[in-house]
């Protein structure tokens, strides 16, 4: 008679909210709506969001991912373009109509309200203070609102304490939306010990889903043997979320983009698990993490909620008369 081997026990502490945001929702519904309403090809200038199973799926559908706008060959001029949700410097789309291309602009509303906070603060006669990450879309965007030399980078406090403005009581300053919200105070007050005028934007800055994810993880990090993070190594929001659980006490945290990348050898014996994804990565990846779980673990699945986002942000009004059903977007969100 054959003996079956009990698996140990495993708690996983899943973190609501997780995954997409309202931001990301909506750009990738623009992709899925465009190719619907028009067909292939439809044209999407970098990564709609960072994540490459996202990507590989609008793939499949007929998207086609490029990075300049250049890239378009002549016969499908006609095709539509997507913007990104991270945002576009102003020059990409008067690029676009220069070039006489139909152009769906995907940025997040959130990123969008940043963009005009930056532009109030140089109305106003104030040098704009941007923290954020250098190279990263969203910044290279935010950037590109404003004439060159209207805004200066702060990534670290280092890079506080060695600016030296022109005037020292007309700045203003505005965030990436997808930071450390501790990283971020700590810039800020290093920035305001030297610079007492410094003015806030007008709205917080960082989004509400990258606060929400963060303090999920943070309350949910105590205790765990491993955290694991869904999302894409270069998803500021994602890597910012291990960052969190490290500090607030996981033993080990990690961040994967399929369940193939979870290192079973190196992990050993646990007993809880954190378990969140980034703003970007898909609810179909993590049940295929808390499955892959289940075939070697016992596992009880504990629900930590710690907040209710109801936020939906509409596409834009021509693609508003297109059906989207549950099917089309299954890729991402799994069978209803």
């Amino acid at each position: 008679m054959l003996q079956t081997i009990a698996k140990p026990p495993l708690t996983i502490r899943l973190c609501q909210p997780r995954g997409f945001c309202a931001g990301v929702d909506r750009a990738i519904q623009i992709v899925v709506l465009a190719l619907k309403k028009y067909g292939a090809p439809v044209y999407v200038r970098h990564e709609i969001v960072h994540n490459r199973y996202v990507v590989e799926g609008l793939q499949s559908l007929g998207a086609v991912f490029i990075e300049e706008l250049s890239e378009i060959p002549p016969e499908h001029r006609q095709s539509p373009v997507v913007f990104s949700a991270h945002g576009v410097p102003k020059s990409v789309p008067a690029d676009a109509q220069a070039r006489n291309l139909f152009y769906l602009d995907a940025t997040c509303p959130l990123v969008s309200k940043v963009h005009k906070q930056a532009m109030r603060h140089q109305r106003l006669g104030r040098h704009v203070l941007l923290i954020g990450h250098a190279g990263h879309p969203e910044v290279i965007g935010t950037m590109g609102q404003l004439p060159e030399g209207a805004v200066t980078l702060i990534e670290t406090e280092a890079d506080a304490a060695r600016l030296v403005p022109t005037d020292p009581k007309a700045l203003g300053f505005v965030t990436q939306t997808t930071l450390s919200v501790e990283d971020t105070a700590g810039i800020i007050r290093a920035l305001r010990d030297r610079f007492p005028d410094l003015q806030a934007p007008a709205a917080e800055s960082i989004c509400y889903a990258t606060t929400n994810r963060q303090e999920a993880v943070k309350d949910t990090a105590p205790g765990a043997d491993l955290y694991l993070i869904v999302g894409a190594p270069n998803s500021s929001n994602s890597r910012r979320l291990v960052e969190v659980a490290e500090r607030a006490g996981a033993t080990m945290s990690l961040l994967v983009q399929r369940a193939a990348e979870i290192p079973w050898n190196e992990i050993g014996n646990i007993s809880t698990l954190g378990l969140s994804a980034g703003a970007s990565a898909p609810e179909i990846i993590v049940d295929e993490i808390i499955d892959a779980f289940r075939q070697r673990f016992d596992v009880t699945i504990d629900l930590a909620i710690t907040a209710t986002e109801t936020e939906d942000f509409p596409v834009m009004r021509v693609l508003r008369d297109v059906e989207l059903t549950p099917a089309d977007m299954a890729f991402v969100n799994g069978a209803a």
